[in-house]
């Protein structure tokens, strides 16, 4: 998560009626405003509706199948109980009722016809569009496994969020019932696959979670019975940051009693075992899935030549090359371009909450220059760094060449990540609920609503 910029002066332009451009795009009738349509509430697509946000030439619809934006870099503090669900979701509608131009559906969008300009809708309905902006986000990437995702729990949304938590709860109250050790260890195993910044985070924040409630509210189990494993398919973890802080998160992590497991690259999750290419295995009654993402299916419907990760190629514009009235952003996008060093090649940019509203920005200014008859301006991403917590005051950042760890790296999480949520109200929420946790080690609510949708039940064998 990082903080917004100012996009405006940006390098290289392209004009609107360049070599390519879709035949059917016109620019706007005067007196009429364009139709634009968003796919997406997120980061990216937040960042287009405030950009056109009272803007005459145009009229927004947003289209979403939640009706929330969702502040996910905090999700994983759901799923273990720091923060309760509408703690980091605030409402679509109340955050566009103050723009007179924008308007929201909560509908799940099933595709895109690009060659009559519609959006199809659930229902055999759709919607026609003057522009289209796909900012869609992404899902788990299981590498073409069709099992592991029945048998894991992931994290990218509310709902999977609770579904972790409640999943926890349950294998504890089982664990107090099973009189067999090996069964109870097995239930008090909890793996996370990828050691990226998601998977890292929720690791700590288990950690930071477990110890703490089995003290005051299992008493019969023993903290040394709990084993909690971050499996990582390379050899290092958090490969977006320099070897020192890779090195520290690492130390970090150990020392909470958290096994990192490199090299480690999983074949297949199910019946409550991992199985790893290097034949090894591991009982794990909890298992989530965080070893990477891929572009949202939306993008499949376009029927264009998808990049790696599935994400769909756009023009430095971030247009389409044979449609310029579609926009993609965010995660569905494939751009070349980003370096972490100037020593390195370009690759595609990273599939970044920062990035995603840098880019929501330059499409929005791009489709207010195609109305106005104005060239187009390229993408220029300004990257202002990383960062990513490892538990409990501690955490890890890298920006501007600079590299910061330990309690200074995790103030400057902290604030920013507050500072960029959506509304005063969750900022409140978010900072007493820390609070309260930091000074009494006491987590949220910990109700168990029902069974979670079992993916390795926790049921005494």
């Amino acid at each position: 998560m990082t903080v917004e910029i100012d996009n405006e002066k940006q390098e290289g332009t392209y004009n609107t009626q360049d070599e390519g451009q879709s035949k059917k795009q016109q620019p706007t009738k005067a007196g009429k405003a364009a139709r634009v349509v968003v796919v997406g509430a997120g980061f990216g697509g937040l960042h287009v509706i405030k950009a056109l946000a009272n803007q005459e030439a145009v009229e927004v619809l947003v289209l979403d199948r939640n009706n929330y934006h969702g502040f996910w870099p905090l999700l994983y503090q759901v799923a273990t109980a720091a923060l309760e669900p509408d703690s980091i979701a605030y409402p679509t509608r109340e955050i566009v009722r103050k723009y007179k131009n924008v308007k929201f559906q909560m509908v799940t969008v099933n595709g895109i016809d690009l060659e009559h300009q519609q959006v199809l809708l659930e229902g055999n309905q759709s919607l026609a569009y003057d522009y289209l902006v796909l900012a869609a986000g992404s899902a788990n990437n299981y590498f073409g496994n069709k099992v592991i995702p029945q048998h894991t729990y992931s994290l990218k949304d509310v709902g999977q969020a609770v579904e972790i938590q409640q999943q926890l709860l349950m294998v504890f109250e089982a664990a107090v019932r099973e009189t067999n050790a090996e069964r109870r260890k097995v239930l008090l195993t909890i793996a996370v696959v990828g050691a990226g910044p998601t998977g890292v985070e929720l690791a700590g924040a288990f950690a930071d979670l477990i110890c703490p409630l089995l003290r005051k509210n299992y008493p019969t189990l023993s903290e040394k019975e709990v084993r909690i494993v971050l499996v990582e398919a390379h050899d290092t973890m958090l490969s977006a940051f320099p070897k020192p802080l890779q090195k520290k998160a690492q130390q970090h992590l150990e020392k909470m009693g958290i096994e990192v497991l490199p090299n480690s690259k999983v074949t297949n999750v199910e019946d409550k075992t991992v199985s790893f290419e290097n034949g090894k295995s591991l009982q794990a009654a909890t298992v989530v899935w965080a070893a990477g993402v891929k572009a949202a299916k939306l993008g499949q419907t376009l029927k264009v030549k998808l990049a790696h990760s599935d994400r769909v190629p756009v023009k430095p514009t971030l247009n389409l090359v044979d449609h310029a009235e579609v926009f993609v952003i965010g995660d569905m996008a494939y751009l070349d371009g980003y370096k972490q060093s100037k020593h390195d090649k370009p690759q595609a940019y990273p599939m970044l909450a920062e990035v995603a509203m840098q880019m929501g920005d330059r499409a929005a200014h791009n489709i207010l220059a195609t109305i106005s008859h104005q060239p187009l301006e390229s993408f220029r991403y300004r990257d202002l760094g990383t960062m990513c917590t490892i538990g409990r005051k501690d955490a890890v950042a890298y920006a501007f060449g600079v590299q910061l760890s330990g309690i200074i790296a995790w103030l400057a999480w902290l604030i920013v990540h507050v500072a960029f949520m959506v509304s005063f109200r969750n900022r409140l929420r978010v900072l007493l609920a820390w609070a309260y946790d930091y000074i009494t080690y006491n987590r949220g609510v910990r109700l168990i609503g029902g069974q979670p949708q079992s993916k390795a039940a926790p049921a005494n064998e």
